[in-house]
């Protein structure tokens, strides 16, 4: 599943198509992708259509676009990738894309006429409109945006490491409650959002923090070395472009990221550490795998 790096690129790269944009027009062709917008393709298209694109933003995974006239005005298309989910920039009259589930088409006062392409191969990713409301810290609600509205959907997904009003101090007393494995709680999307299972292994990696620790088990110096650890995996996996496997993690234009080169032990079972030079161990974790270094990582 993509997460914030590649939701990120894909944020980064529709901003500058979609900010100020007018809707022109929505075809729908495969109303799986609407799954949660559940009044439907016709009024799906009615809330979009003649509508202005006010700014990108996102918190964790999810990507929102605030709609500043027409009938969805105080809402926002909402947007998560799901598995496989992609958001294309292409010509108008561009052929239609392999697993096109919705082509939106814009008119942008210097871009001119551009469509917007959500596809999504194995049909877990969806767009929806949905109402905006207040943040419950008063900040702006992710990046992207200065406002603090953010969709009802995406209201309950916390701050993600990279965002501003993100507080180290609230992260620290969380963990300190739980007795949950520290992998575990990186992957709750209501404690800290945006970090999956790719960039938890890299992180806790380079913390040299087994993943099966308590997360109350852990001193504050080592949830502020993790902290630290998260975002720099962030930062470096952001600037590469996030990490792609196959084709389906891809930026707006379809180009794939290559973060994967990087990857110190996800993904790298039974091969050496590139610290100490003992094999990478790969281990079942909650219907996926947890790569982990038993050297660098030892469980205390």
């Amino acid at each position: 599943m993509p997460e914030l790096p590649e939701v990120e690129v894909v944020r980064a790269g529709l901003a500058p198509a979609m900010t100020g944009a007018r809707i022109v027009s929505v075809a729908v062709h495969d109303e799986r992708a609407l799954t949660r917008h559940p009044a439907g393709a016709a009024d799906f298209a009615a809330r979009l259509e003649g509508a202005e694109v006010s700014t990108v933003a996102r918190r964790g995974k999810f990507l929102w676009m605030p709609l500043a006239s027409g009938e969805g005005a105080r809402s926002a298309v909402v947007g998560h990738l799901g598995m496989s989910g992609q958001l294309l920039l292409r010509r108008p009259d561009a052929a239609a894309d392999r697993h096109e589930r919705v082509r939106i088409h814009i008119e942008h006062p210097r871009h001119g006429e551009l469509a917007v392409v959500f596809a999504d191969q194995r049909t877990f990713g969806s767009l929806a409109v949905d109402a905006l409301v207040p943040t419950n810290d008063g900040r702006a609600a992710g990046w992207g945006s200065e406002d603090p509205l953010i969709p009802s959907q995406v209201a309950h997904i916390a701050r993600d490491p990279m965002d501003d009003a993100f507080q180290d101090r609230l992260f620290r007393e969380i963990l300190g409650t739980r007795s949950s494995a520290i992998k575990r709680v990186l992957l709750d999307q209501a404690v800290i959002s945006g970090v999956g299972n790719i960039y938890a292994d890299e992180s806790l990696w380079a913390a040299r923090i087994h993943p099966e620790t308590p997360a109350s088990a852990l001193s504050t110096v080592a949830v502020n070395r993790l902290l630290a650890e998260v975002r720099a995996v962030l930062e470096k996996a952001l600037a590469e472009g996030g990490t792609s496997f196959d084709a389906q993690y891809v930026n707006v234009n379809g180009q794939a990221g290559y973060f994967a080169h990087s990857l110190n032990a996800y993904g790298r079972g039974d091969q050496p550490c590139p610290r100490c030079g003992g094999p990478i161990r790969r281990e079942s974790f909650m219907n996926r795998s947890s790569h982990f270094c038993p050297r660098c990582q030892r469980r205390r």
